[in-house]
Formats: C-alpha cells, structure tokens, sequence
C-alpha cells in the first residue's frame, strides 16, 4: 500500500525528469485539490525543519520566522511554532532547537586571539560559514583583531570566484600581514558534484593554478603555509565505465607544510582533520590548551613562525582504489610538484571526525574538527543515538510543537530532506516524527527537499515511493511540497532568487500544481 499524495509526486518527478529537471533544481510542485492548495503553512501552525547542519537552513528559516525580515515581500505568520532540528545561527537563537548545541570552547581562532594576534578569513559566498561559523567552533561574531573577507560565488560558474579569492587574500596580506589567515578555496566541493568529468578536471587545473597565486602571494612575507583539506570528493568521480561519483567520500585528505624559505618539514605520515590546530599553534610556538586532544603533525623542530597561512582546499582528496580520479587527469604542475615532497594524510570522515562510522566527511565536521584541535561529536551523532534510544521524538521541542498545534486548532508541517545519506539530514527524521503525529492524533503536512548531491540522481520517485510506503503504515501525513535544495537550502544570499520560491511555494502554494485524485 503507498499513500497517495506519494505517488502523486513520484509521478510529477518522472515528469519534470522526462522535461530536463533535476533533482538539485528542481522548481515547486505543490498538491492541489478541488478547494486550492493543499496544506500550506498558515498562522497558528507548528513547524518542524528536520535538517540538522544549519548554513543551508538559515535563509528560510529567517522567511518563515523573523519579524524584521525585508528581503522580499512576504506575509509574516502569527503565531507560527517553529522548532529548527539544530541551532543553525546564533541570530537564531530565540527558536528553541530540538537538539541545542554543543559549547566548544578554546579553538584556534580563540587561542590566537588570546595571544593578542590578528587573524584573517577569507572564503567566497557558498562557504564563508565554514571558515568563519564552523572553523570558529559555532561563534558568529569575529574574534578580537579578526577580519573576515567574503567574495561572491558564482554556482553557474563557479570558478570566477578564484581570482576574487585571491585578490581579496592578496589585499589583506599586503596592508595588514595578519599573524594568521585562512582561506578556503570551495571549487572543488562546488564542481566535485558535477556528474561529468570534463568539469572536475577543469578545477582541479584551475584549483592549483589559484593555490600556485596563493603561494606566491605569501612569498616572502615570511609566513608558513599549511594545507590541507575538509574532506573527499573530487578525487573520485566514480568506477570508469560505471555510474559517476558526485558525493563526498570517505578518502583522507593531504596535509603538507611549506616554510617562508619553501622549504617542506617532515610531517606524520598520518593523523586526522584535529590535529591541524595543533600543529599551527605547534608553528607559532604557542602552547596547545588542554581541550585540544590533537596532536602536532610537525616530526623536526623548527623556529618560531611569526605568520601561518591555513589553505583549505575544499572537497581535495586522496585518492583510493581504482576510480577515476580528475585530479590524476588534470593538469597540476605545483600539486605534483607538492606531492613529491613531504606529505601526510588526515582521516577526514566518520569517527575521526565525529561522525557515525563509515559516515562520509563534509564541510561541517571538516572545518569544525581543524578549527577546534579536537573530534568533535556531530549532531548527526547525538540524534542518531536519539533513535536509536527510541527517545528521538521524545524532545520536548518536538512535544512543545504537538502541544501547540492541538492548542491552536492548527496543523503540524515537517520540512525535510528527500535523501537517506545527506549531512543536511534524512527522511527518516520526517517519518519518525510522523508517528509521533499519530500517536497525539495531529494532521501533518510534509514538505520535502529533493537532494541532487547525496543521492544518485534520478532517484527522487523510488524514495518518494518507499516514504509513501512508510507513510501508508503510520497512518499519518501528506505530501504536500516538494522542492529542490538549490531553492530551499541556498546559502548564498540569494533571497529574492531561490528562498522566495521555496518560502511562496510553502506557504502560498506558488508552483507547478499535482493534483489529487478523486
């Protein structure tokens, strides 16, 4: 038995695929009956956004909830109950999480500061919460003597960003020579995703062009420079001849250190993503605090850095097995060149970074583990051992928001992830939660997220079709809206664009129509 509102959507799927769609960008589809759309988000409701990392899930989460919202007309719902699964900003922090977060004190970026040094960070649009939010252990506001530079992403063209990214590093360096900088080079996590392999050549070509700027851009100024990377994925484009690789992986990631003189200390063969910190506050002769569990990677002593630049090349890394990599067919005179001298390798996934084991890394444990000097426990984790306690929907955000919707009269909507294997979340939050919306006998509207990167595209209507499944046996909920990640999860600013069609979508049921059957 499949709930109908389920197969109704699989159905629209196929269609939109047969016209070009795809998952990643796929527009609105919002179900309709003879009386209009069918379960919009309207004042006196509760929301749950069963999502978990948070620099995706701020834009809507501001459309739906904050009264001095001005980047688009929209109509403020109130009351509205809105309970976010993690903190996703501090600005956030007046929506209770069902998950609050975890305090992690003493990373690098606070060290530094306390030192008296100035420090820098640099990224683009799509990833300046990693090297600033997440590379600070979840703080927002920038440490004493800290500037932060953002330049715009381009996600249509995503390496017109570099030479952004490195003018904007070169700027700083030349009127401030911060004691400490960070730069994350996101193309190769952006293009990694491409499911053809003519892209991800391309970057990896133009990636070690812009590390090669880089590096003569902090010639001379004698800083060390310290590379590494957040996590795998361009390294691996899948089996040759079997179907392409456009998530993350498991792989480690390189971890090199160059001196001002371009000499190449040895480093350990191996360690992990939180032993980075260490080994810079190891350069600057800096004492690590006792909450850093990592280790220094340095193996020979060595003076006193004054300047340590920390290159993060975004989704760059090691390759195992036999898959094609891009990196391997591209071009890259310095990477090779790098590659010949000392060089170790970082664990970057799973428990080495806080994940559940076998979990492929990403951004947010990457950055946080090398900004934090230690393995720092995900929320993933927390709320997988929830469930697997049985206590999931027992969080009293979760009983909070059941409570209000019975109060109001009004109804219960979930917003999640289409997806079994994304960091952003799984549908099975959304299921879960169902049940607990039968148990207090509450109506449920889901709204859901088509993936494009974590699953295998083409793949949305087989899930939707098992969740119809898995709904049919609750007895509970619709499925109301479904909507691309580009649109509902955008992270780069880009309100009126891609946030305003999810927000219109959700709640005034702007979008193409599916409707019901008699």
């Amino acid at each position: 038995m499949l709930e109908p509102s389920a197969e109704l959507m699989a159905e629209a799927v196929e269609r939109r695929f047969h016209e070009g769609e795809t998952e990643y960008w796929l527009p609105p589809l919002v179900l309709v009956d003879p009386r209009g759309p069918v379960g919009r988000i309207r004042s006196g409701d509760a929301v749950i956004f069963c999502c978990r990392r948070g620099e995706r899930e701020i834009q809507l989460t501001q459309a739906l909830t904050s009264r001095s919202f001005r980047e688009f007309p929209r109509q403020l719902l109130d009351p509205l109950f809105f309970v976010p699964l993690t903190l996703y900003h501090p600005a956030l922090r007046h929506l209770r999480p069902a998950f609050a977060p975890q305090d992690i004190p003493n990373t690098l970026g606070e060290v530094i500061s306390r030192h008296g040094f100035t420090q820098l960070r640099v990224g683009e649009e799509e990833k300046y919460a990693h090297v600033t939010y997440f590379l600070s252990g979840g703080r927002a506001e920038p440490f004493p003597k800290e500037v932060d530079r953002r330049v715009p992403s381009f996600l249509k063209d995503p390496l017109r960003s570099l030479p952004m990214l490195t003018e904007a590093l070169a700027t700083e360096i030349a009127s401030g020579k911060p004691q400490f900088a960070a730069v994350n080079v996101a193309s190769g996590d952006i293009l990694g995703h491409a499911a053809s392999l003519e892209p991800k050549i391309e970057c990896a070509e133009a990636v070690d062009r812009t590390l090669a700027q880089i590096l003569d851009t902090v010639e001379r100024t004698g800083y060390w420079t310290v590379i590494t990377a957040d996590h795998g994925l361009l390294e691996d484009a899948g089996a040759s001849g079997g179907p392409p690789n456009s998530s993350h992986t498991t792989n480690p990631v390189p971890f090199l250190v160059i001196g001002p003189g371009g000499e190449r200390p040895p480093v350990a063969q191996e360690g992990a993503l939180a032993d980075v910190a260490p080994t810079i506050l190891d350069l600057f002769r800096v004492e690590k605090p006792a909450d850093m569990t990592g280790r220094s990677l340095l193996r020979s002593a060595n003076g006193r850095a004054d300047r340590v630049l920390l290159v993060i090349l975004d989704g760059w890394g090691l390759p195992s097995g036999a898959n094609v990599n891009p990196i391997a067919l591209a071009k890259t005179p310095l990477w090779d060149e790098l590659s010949s001298g000392p060089r170790g390798a970082l664990e970057a996934s799973g428990e080495a970074v806080g994940l559940i084991p076998g979990r492929k890394g990403n951004s947010e444990a990457g950055h946080l583990n090398i900004g934090a000097g230690r393995v720092v426990a995900q929320d993933e984790v927390r709320i997988e051992d929830a469930m697997r306690k049985g206590v999931f929907t027992e969080a009293p955000p979760f009983l909070q928001a059941v409570d209000e919707t019975r109060r109001r009269t009004g109804a219960l909507h979930l917003i999640g992830l289409l997806s079994e294997s994304s960091s952003h979340g799984s549908v099975e939050y959304v299921l879960q939660l169902l049940k607990l919306a039968h148990r207090e006998n509450v109506p449920a509207y889901v709204h859901l997220i088509t993936d494009g990167r974590s699953t295998v595209p083409g793949t949305a209507p087989d899930l939707l079709r098992r969740v119809g499944q898995e709904m049919a046996r609750t007895g509970s909920g619709q499925v109301v809206t479904l909507i691309g990640r580009g649109f509902a999860l955008d992270r780069g600013g880009d309100y009126a664009g891609k946030t305003q069609v999810a927000y219109k979508a959700l709640v005034e049921g702007d979008g193409r129509q599916v409707l019901t059957r008699p």
